[in-house]
């Protein structure tokens, strides 16, 4: 009887890769430290973030749908974290 060896870290961030993607509810003051080029947001609101699987930020906008729009587009399948 063979016993598989758990999946990295490194392996289960790298699942649903370009097809997945996850949306989430974020401060202004989160997204500026996750997203570089977001410097000029203003403080205090309330966005929407669009992640790749693996964690990497792809979009950020007020507006839900315009953030859904982004992932279909780009044929990712999202999921909403809470």
């Amino acid at each position: 009887m063979s016993v598989e060896s758990p999946i990295s870290t490194s392996d289960l961030a790298s699942l649903g890769e370009g097809h997945l993607a996850y949306l989430r509810r974020m401060s202004s003051d989160d997204i500026r430290a996750r997203f570089p080029s977001a410097q000029s947001i203003k403080p205090g609101l309330n966005l929407w973030a669009l992640f790749g699987a693996d964690g990497t930020p792809l979009a950020v906008s007020d507006d839900r749908g315009s953030i859904l729009a982004s992932a279909s587009e780009n044929e990712l399948l999202t999921v909403s974290i809470h």
